[in-house]
């Protein structure tokens, strides 16, 4: 049996800054994220963060958010997101709101990102916003803190 994924059609406006470079897309079927290419070469100084453009301003729909992180193959670059991850909350969507990769460069030496080359990755996904209800104490047991299922 074949599987499938499934689909929505939820329309997304999206701003190229240099419509030389291709619309990003999602690489496989089966892709959870698309991916974000360098608008411009950027050379990244070792031991620093850099800024890397992404050709894209989005106007997501109010109730989502954008998720940006890494592409998997990003440290073998000696890259990674300086930030981990980022959020792009569903109102940072002006004209010249243009999406950037924080990479710090943990080598020794300088990285060159070239224009084109897919850095990052982006999920749109919908906002969950919670109610906090204060407890001075939880009716469950300790796991036994940070870490502790073991190493494997």
């Amino acid at each position: 049996m074949k599987e499938t994924m499934a689909k929505t059609d939820l329309q997304v406006g999206i701003k190229r800054f240099d419509k030389n470079l291709p619309l990003p897309k999602y690489q496989t079927a089966g892709a959870a994220a698309f991916d974000l290419s360098a608008r411009e070469e950027t050379t990244i100084p070792a031991g620093t963060v850099g800024y890397v453009p992404l050709n894209i301003a989005i106007q997501l729909p109010e109730g989502y958010w954008a998720h940006v992180s890494a592409r998997s193959s990003l440290h073998k670059r000696g890259l990674l997101l300086a930030n981990g991850i980022g959020v792009g909350d569903w109102d940072y969507r002006g004209d010249g709101d243009e999406y950037k990769a924080a990479v710090l460069n943990f080598s020794n030496k300088p990285v060159v990102v070239e224009r084109g080359e897919r850095v990052a990755q982006m999920m749109v996904l919908p906002v969950q916003q919670v109610t906090f209800v204060e407890k001075d104490h939880f009716d469950t047991d300790d796991r036994g803190g940070f870490g502790s299922t073991g190493r494997s």
